[in-house]
C-alpha cells in the first residue's frame, strides 16, 4: 500500500461510523516522509522495518478530535524500539503531570527533558500541544510561549514527537480535559506498540 492509500482507508473509516467530517487532512507518512511532522500522504510505499506516523481527527456534532498513533511494519529495530519507548515516557509523564496551574511552558519543557534523557533530544521541533474545540487547534497551547496556567475544562493535546531527517519520524498523541485535580484523556487506543 502507499500513504494515499492508508489515508484513503482512513478517513473512510472515520466517514462511515458517524463522523460528520474530518477535523484536518489525515496525516500518513512512513520512513524518511515521517520526519517531517505536516507530511502530505504521497505514492511512497510501505516497507517492511519502517515505522509510520497516522495523525487523524473526526469532526462529530460540531467538534473536533485529535490523535496520532505508530504502526510498525514488522519488529521494530532496536533503535526505532527505543524511540518509541521514551516517546511513550514522555506522553504519559507530561499526561500525569497536567492539571490546573500547569503552564503550558511547563509541560512543553517536561517534555523535552524527559527526550534529552532518553537521547533524543533536540528533535521535536514543535510545540507539545494546543487546544482542541471547534476548530482543531485553539488555545491553550503547550508550548514555551504560553506562560499562562491551565485551567479546569481546558481540552488540549499531548503529542510530543521525534523526527530524524531522512530516517523517520514518530509522535503519540493524545487530547482529553483538564479535571480539578487531573487530566483526563479521551483517547482510547493503547499505547502498546502496534507491529503489522
Amino acid at each position: 500500500m502507499t500513504e494515499r492509500d492508508v489515508q484513503r482507508e482512513l478517513d473512510d473509516y472515520m466517514l462511515s461510523h458517524g463522523a460528520d467530517g474530518l477535523a484536518f487532512p489525515s496525516i500518513v507518512a512512513t520512513g524518511p516522509n515521517g520526519a517531517n511532522p505536516h507530511a502530505q500522504p504521497g505514492q511512497t510505499k510501505l516497507e517492511a522495518g519502517q515505522c509510520v506516523v497516522m495523525d487523524f481527527g473526526a469532526k462529530a456534532r460540531g467538534y473536533c478530535s485529535d490523535m496520532t498513533r505508530m504502526l510498525f511494519l514488522g519488529r521494530p529495530d532496536d533503535r526505532l524500539a527505543r524511540a518509541y519507548e521514551v516517546l511513550r515516557e514522555a506522553n504519559e509523564q507530561v499526561s500525569s503531570l497536567l492539571r490546573p496551574g500547569i503552564t503550558g511552558a511547563e509541560a512543553h519543557q517536561r517534555a523535552l527533558d524527559i527526550l534529552e534523557a532518553g537521547g533524543f533530544g533536540g528533535l521535536m521541533g514543535h510545540g507539545l500541544g494546543h487546544g482542541v474545540g471547534r476548530e482543531v487547534h485553539e488555545l491553550p497551547v503547550l508550548s514555551p510561549r504560553n506562560p499562562d496556567p491551565l485551567e479546569e475544562g481546558n481540552v488540549v493535546t499531548v503529542e510530543p514527537g521525534i523526527y530524524v531527517e531522512g530516517e523517520f519520524g514518530m509522535r503519540l498523541e493524545d487530547f482529553g480535559i483538564v479535571t480539578e485535580d487531573g487530566f483526563e484523556v479521551f483517547t482510547r487506543t493503547t499505547h502498546e506498540p502496534c507491529i503489522v
